[in-house]
């Protein structure tokens, strides 16, 4: 069996390349737009450009088993593009395709589009004649992380999640989850979804100062003035669009029970073993 891995520059592909070597001696072959961008991963490297079907059925040649990840254009752009590559995955002959997916509203929040975008792909997979298996993913925490510096500056974590929980997860754990799905049969033809514990923005705060040495608090915004914020740094695409996850939040979507242990085959990760591992 060979596994390809579409998106490869990115952190979600590239932890999936990792554990797949660790875990499995099967062939692995990473996809990229560029593939000088994903140099460095001790595996074979081919083009995949999800506006180039044609391309994606030449570097799908030989490749059994698929893990789709989504692409960054806007949500309206990534059906068609997404359905490309299934149809060439189909040419080339594969034979299954697992889809690293999202959780959220389909409708209500600024997110919505992303998750329609989404539930779209999982269905043309399911109708594709292929096997499939999903993996709706959880919130990576990781951003949180990375912001560190700026949370320190503005002395607190502002957003419009009031005392909503998050089913957040890390992209090590989501790697080691894709890996099962992908060399697994138990949940083919299943949606499962993946996240650990979930936890409020106030706990967030406390874990990123027993980590941090930093004395963080949890202000509550409403919707639009955090629209607004999120808009007025990261533009009209994306500011919308995480500030939409956040209304999602205080909406309760993302506190639910998982399944990451009966994909995974162990718990996830605590969130006091990944923040106590965490170096200041």
């Amino acid at each position: 069996m060979t596994i390809a891995v579409t998106a490869t520059p990115g952190a979600l592909g590239a932890a999936v390349i990792r554990q797949l070597r660790v875990m499995t001696e099967t062939p692995v072959i990473g996809l990229a737009r560029t593939p000088s961008k994903a140099q460095g991963l001790g595996v074979e490297i081919r083009p995949g450009d999800y506006n180039s079907p044609l391309q994606f059925e030449t570097s799908l040649q030989g490749v059994d088993t698929l893990l789709l990840i989504p692409g960054r254009d806007a949500p309206d752009a990534r059906i068609p593009q997404h359905r490309g590559v299934i149809q060439a995955a189909k040419a080339a002959g594969v034979r299954k395709i697992v889809y690293a997916s999202i959780q959220g509203l389909e409708e209500g929040t600024a997110f919505s589009p992303v998750v329609v975008s989404n539930r779209q792909t999982e269905a043309d997979i399911a109708a594709s004649g292929l096997t499939w298996a999903v993996g709706r993913n959880g919130i990576y925490i990781e951003p949180d992380v990375a912001y560190i510096d700026t949370y320190r500056k503005q002395g607190e974590i502002a957003n419009c999640a009031g005392q909503g929980r998050c089913g957040y997860t890390t992209r090590n754990e989501l790697a080691l989850a894709f890996v099962r799905l992908l060399t697994g049969s138990t949940f083919d033809g299943k949606a499962a979804d993946l996240h650990g514990t979930p936890i409020t923005q106030g706990e967030l705060a406390g874990y990123l100062n027993r980590a941090f040495g930093s004395d963080l608090t949890y202000r509550e915004m409403t919707t639009e003035d955090y629209v607004a914020d999120r808009t007025a740094e990261l533009g009209p695409l994306y500011g919308p669009i995480i500030a939409g996850i956040y209304d999602g939040i205080r909406q309760g979507v993302f506190h639910k029970p998982g399944d990451f242990e009966a994909v995974a085959g162990r718990p996830h990760q605590s969130w006091e073993t990944y923040f106590g591992e965490l170096q200041p």
